[in-house]
């Protein structure tokens, strides 16, 4: 899979066909974005594989389902995110995911509907989102690409990689300040130092 992800991203400019410039730019800004990331090229290219192939599942098992659910996939661990109507749903998505190949480990912060807020809390979640990752890259003391924020019915959720134990507080604390925050969830590994 490591080197099937790894060559479909060199492929996609070829298959692009006439708007190859465009997307080879596209490709470029990406791929410097990836070499600052933590982690490496092929386990970038593999997540986008592992999402890609879970949305899929999704769909093929229930449409509904995979509009009302997101994932976010780092180092084959996958956070599911979202509101279904019914709880036989919820059990679905988790079983799907498991499923996919090159998952690690699955996290359910899937909720049953129930009071979630409609578009006024999908408006407050996304400004929530947004008002952290800014936090985030404008403190010279965080690495803020190496970290995922998600924001479900005011829970902010973090994955990625963390430099150090100071470094993962700086972030949790800096999305604890954001209003209307109810909790935040840490999925952040802490970089391991080689002695």
């Amino acid at each position: 899979m490591r080197v099937a992800g790894v060559t479909a991203l060199l492929m996609l400019p070829l298959l692009a066909g006439c708007a190859a410039p465009v997307f080879v730019a596209g490709v470029g800004a990406t791929g410097a974005v990836i070499a600052a990331e933590e982690r490496e090229v092929a386990t970038v290219a593999d997540d986008t594989g592992i999402s890609l192939a879970l949305n899929r599942e999704w769909f093929r098992a229930d449409p509904a389902l995979a509009g009302a659910l997101s994932s976010r996939v780092n180092e084959g661990v996958v956070l599911v995110t979202g509101t279904v109507e019914r709880p036989e749903q919820r059990l679905d998505a988790i079983r799907i995911a498991w499923q996919v190949e090159g998952v690690r480990e699955v996290i359910n912060e899937i909720e049953v509907a129930g009071g979630t807020g409609g578009a006024g809390q999908y408006a407050r979640d996304t400004a929530i989102t947004g008002q952290v990752k800014t936090r985030l890259l404008l403190d010279r003391a965080v690495r803020s690409i190496n970290f995922t924020v998600v924001t479900e019915a005011g829970t902010v959720f973090l994955m990625g990689i963390a430099q150090d134990q100071a470094e993962l507080d700086r972030v949790i604390d800096h999305a604890r300040q954001i209003p209307y925050v109810r909790r935040v969830v840490d999925y952040v590994r802490v970089k391991e130092v080689v002695g």
